[in-house]
């Protein structure tokens, strides 16, 4: 792992508009191809602080850098270009439904296209091929032409992450990828972010409830309570004493 920052948090916050404080003085960084886990409680802050990262949140104050550039000032292509570059995996999948599998996968391209040909599916042989190759990477090609709402929710979600591999992304960011899986299916989810991030070196920011599942995946956990870093420590340091502190309410 390449300990230079990918990802850099000075001084954020985010104040939503009705006074709830989403984020308080977030002040860490993400080393170039870590497999960091965020827990915490419900609303502790876990999803703002993933979204804010590919500016689907704004924040209030304080500056986020991603390889030493500040992005709060992106507008355009330069905020495109930083989207392409981050992948984004879902607890609801976020597919379409009603399409198949193949262009589920091959929507995760349309960054790199003219808005018209991406709306009239004129992807090019090319990266048809890619995504064959990309369900291969999740194993499943045979499903290349299934409608995505007769898939599992395992199958929803590696699909998913198909896609998100179509955008030759540096980071992937997962909110709450396994929430509503069984634990056979949590599992191999689990595992394919792993590989990835092991195989390409892409850094991958996880949040989870569970704290078997930190401590099984992850390469340091932050624990998020009421907006603020509570927790920070490489996995090898955790305690499960430490785990139970995050959680705790009073």
């Amino acid at each position: 792992m390449d300990q230079q920052p990918i990802i850099s948090f000075k001084n954020v916050n985010k104040i939503y508009n009705n006074g709830t404080v989403g984020l308080k003085d977030i002040n860490f960084d993400i080393p170039r191809g870590e497999f960091l886990v965020v827990v915490g409680l419900s609303g502790a802050g876990k999803s703002t602080l993933l979204r804010t990262i590919n500016r689907m949140h704004e924040i209030s104050s304080g500056e986020i850098t991603i390889e030493n550039e500040p992005i709060s000032d992106y507008k355009g292509q330069s905020l495109r270009l930083l989207r392409r570059k981050i992948g984004m995996i879902f607890q609801d999948f976020n597919l379409i439904k009603r399409s198949t599998v193949q262009r589920n996968v091959l929507s995760g391209r349309v960054s790199y296209y003219p808005t018209w040909k991406s709306v009239l599916n004129l992807f090019s042989a090319a990266d048809k091929d890619r995504a064959i190759r990309a369900l291969e990477r999740v194993n499943l090609t045979e499903k290349l032409y299934t409608r995505a709402d007769e898939l599992s929710g395992g199958q929803q979600q590696r699909v998913a992450i198909a896609r998100t591999l179509m955008q030759d992304p540096k980071v992937i960011l997962a909110d709450e990828p396994v929430a509503s899986l069984d634990p056979l299916t949590t599992q191999t989810v689990m595992d394919i972010l792993k590989r990835l991030n092991q195989e390409d070196g892409i850094t991958v920011i996880v949040n989870l409830h569970s704290v078997a599942l930190a401590r099984q995946y992850a390469d340091r956990i932050v624990g998020l309570r009421a907006g603020a870093v509570v927790y920070d420590k490489e996995i090898a340091d955790v305690t499960e004493a430490d785990l139970t502190k995050i959680y705790q309410t009073a």
